[in-house]
């Protein structure tokens, strides 16, 4: 933690979506590391003023209400900035199907508006938050989130020749699942439980990555502090079966709110519109630009390729895929044992 420390003392940093589970955290943990100022930019007023109650004692943070569709707004906000957190986006797989054109709106012509106004202020370090679907994406969430990630990797790039023409580092971080983040499937799991089922499953072998709120925002500081620029970064998290949390979830919760577990139905309803079976977080073609692969983290460093140019050739022989499907796959035993640990079980 010490060189965390010591990278964002006295920095000036910008989160965008700041009041989301993402963003919310990296204000929370940033704070420890006494940096000047922190501007949390979001355009959702409620969680502001929430996010303000609980931190109301930091006179370093300022709460910026502001959309990432607006560049002016941008500019202003951006200015003087030393680090950007770019969080915002639209996230929900099925209302990013119904919505097309607003997740355009948020996640690429927004991010293309954060990128422009990072380089215009001069911005040391820039990392963008993605997303496992990006990778042979079928959603529009997924292919929306993979343009962005397109757009902030190559957000420094000039022309061939000159191949980098900004100062500003733009990376990203690529993860799974956030365990108990908002929206996701374990709330919505201990609220069906409560009322006494059905719990509603999409399939029996559907498997997913996660990761706790603490190893994701871990990761976001960490390639914030030892990015060098046009880098992926991308955790190596544990994978389970839905249907295994399901039934963990049920045998622990139920009796606890005064059911018995046996009288829990789990009612399957189908995969919805633009689901996947399993993830991916790196793909055959994604493979072959791997600069590090160890026990915790890889890192993909994407070529500078143009029309006329092409920074290295590809070592085919490299490929390879790391998907949820692979075993092994957590046991309810070690579910219920990580969700005890991160108190995702409580009310």
């Amino acid at each position: 933690m010490k060189e965390l420390h010591t990278f964002f003392q006295n920095k000036d940093i910008l989160i965008t979506g700041g009041c989301g589970s993402i963003g919310s955290e990296v204000v929370r943990q940033l704070i420890k590391f006494k940096p000047k100022l922190i501007r949390v930019l979001d355009n959702n007023e409620s969680g502001q003023f929430y996010l303000h109650q609980e931190l109301e004692e930091h006179d370093n943070v300022r709460y910026l209400i502001g959309d990432i569709r607006d560049k002016k707004r941008l500019q202003l906000a951006v200015k003087g900035v030393d680090i950007v957190f770019h969080a915002a986006a639209l996230k929900h797989v099925p209302l990013c199907e119904y919505h097309p054109y607003e997740t355009v709106l948020s996640n690429v012509i927004g991010t293309q508006n954060i990128v422009e106004a990072s380089r215009e202020a001069n911005v040391d370090t820039f990392i963008g938050i993605s997303t496992d679907k990006v990778v042979n994406p079928i959603n529009t969430m997924g292919a929306s989130k993979l343009l962005s990630e397109k757009l902030i990797i190559n957000g420094a790039l000039g022309d061939y020749e000159t191949k980098y023409n900004y100062r500003t580092k733009f990376s990203c971080v690529r993860f799974g699942n956030v365990l108990n983040s908002r929206g996701s499937v374990i709330p919505t799991f201990k609220l069906q439980i409560k009322k006494g089922g059905p719990v509603t499953l999409t399939h029996p072998d559907m498997t997913r990555f996660f990761m706790s709120l603490q190893d994701a925002v871990n990761l976001v500081l960490r390639s914030a502090a030892t990015t060098t620029g046009r880098e992926i970064f991308i955790l190596k998290m544990r994978k389970l079966k839905i249907s295994d949390l399901a039934e963990s979830m049920i045998n622990n919760l139920a009796s606890k709110y005064g059911h018995n577990p046996a009288d829990i139905k789990i009612r399957e309803i189908g995969i919805r519109p633009g689901e996947k079976m399993h993830e991916l977080l790196m793909n055959k073609e994604e493979s072959v630009n791997v600069i590090r692969n160890d026990d915790k983290i890889i890192v993909i460093k994407p070529n500078f390729i143009s029309p006329t140019y092409s920074e290295k050739s590809i070592n085919l022989s490299a490929q390879q895929i790391y998907s949820s499907e692979e075993e092994p796959h957590l046991t309810q035993d070690e579910i219920i044992e990580e969700l005890k640990s991160q108190n995702a079980l409580d009310d």
